[in-house]
């Protein structure tokens, strides 16, 4: 009995070195690129399932692969490097990758759903999908849309949470009371550290996922988000600051520590804002409100405008402008 083990666990050694010196010898000549193949794709900081989130990626979206060991390295479109675990993403060609690019997509437009074997919501499930999420366009079947994977897989897309995406591009809007109406219907979904998701956000990502719902890619921490745009020092009276800007939140500056920022949220008007710190929910700069935020109040640094400058500076972009979007 013992040797059949040690025969079975070497064949499993071999044919798994096979996999990873396969995959490694792909991506040593033209495989420098990838695309996500799950609803959420966890992104860690280093390749192993017990290191910490950094961030996350979602269902099509074009990542540029470093390393291979076991688990890669990618890229995503806003610059942030970590690591995934291998089944998570399809490894493509430049010429794979540049296929799909130019492919016409599906975007899913609510927070959460399934796509499904048959144009049924009775069939069996292919797997869930979440806002954000970007599928092959393959055609239409009755109430659904016949979509692709990355990685080949076929499925139906029911069309009430999703729109092709040339109609998505032209009905969404890049105001601030479509992005807080947006942001708004997040309310109540858990902080999650890392989370950039309708499955869960921290700060940055509630703001990140709410801007790449409305086709605007900005960094992903508040540092980075921080130094995108106009940096508005708010007067006491918050009357120069608008809705839509970002309000930022942290250390104040000393004379013997530098500023720092810690959080983020979205400015909804008559000092009011909306941000994720154990979930997704309005507060208040107003002592008489009853949504009143000593806490944040007391930490509060400065706002950033960004609305003008989409695709105007280099940190706010959309997939239109988005290198990673492109072919290459």
């Amino acid at each position: 009995m013992r040797n059949i083990v040690l025969v079975v666990t070497c064949l499993l050694t071999e044919v798994l070195q096979g996999v990873y010196a396969q995959e490694s010898s792909v991506l040593s000549s033209d495989s420098v690129y990838g695309v996500v193949r799950v609803s959420v794709c966890n992104i860690r900081s280093e390749g192993k399932f017990t290191s910490g989130m950094t961030t996350q990626a979602l269902l099509g979206m074009p990542v540029k692969v470093r390393k291979f060991s076991g688990w890669y390295e990618i890229q995503t479109p806003d610059d942030y490097v970590g690591w995934v675990h291998r089944m998570t993403i399809t490894p493509m060609s430049k010429e794979q990758y540049n296929n799909w690019n130019r492919a016409e997509k599906v975007v899913v437009t609510a927070h959460y759903g399934f796509t499904y074997h048959e144009p049924s919501e009775h069939s069996q499930v292919v797997s869930d999908v979440v806002a954000g999420n970007r599928l092959k366009w393959e055609g239409s079947k009755g109430h659904f849309y016949r979509v692709a994977y990355p990685d080949g897989r076929k499925a139906y897309l029911p069309k009430s949470i999703s729109m092709r995406e040339p109609e998505w591009r032209t009905a969404i809007k890049q105001d601030a009371e479509s992005i807080l109406k947006t942001a708004c219907s997040m309310m109540g979904i858990p902080y999650l550290w890392a989370g950039t998701s309708s499955k869960g956000v921290d700060c940055s990502g509630m703001v990140r996922t709410v801007l790449f719902m409305h086709n605007i890619i900005i960094p992903r921490d508040a540092w980075q988000q921080a130094l995108i745009g106009e940096r508005i020092e708010i007067d006491a009276d918050f009357s120069n600051i608008r809705k839509g800007d970002l309000v930022f939140f942290g250390r104040k500056a000393t004379a013997n520590e530098e500023e720092s920022i810690s959080h983020v949220g979205i400015y909804m008007g008559n000092r009011r804002f909306i941000h994720s710190l154990g979930d997704v929910h309005v507060n208040s700069f107003d002592l008489k409100d009853k949504d009143y935020d000593a806490y944040n109040t007391r930490r509060l640094l400065f706002a950033v405008r960004f609305l003008p400058y989409i695709n105007k500076v280099k940190d706010v972009t959309t997939i239109e402008q988005n290198r990673y979007y492109q072919p290459q």
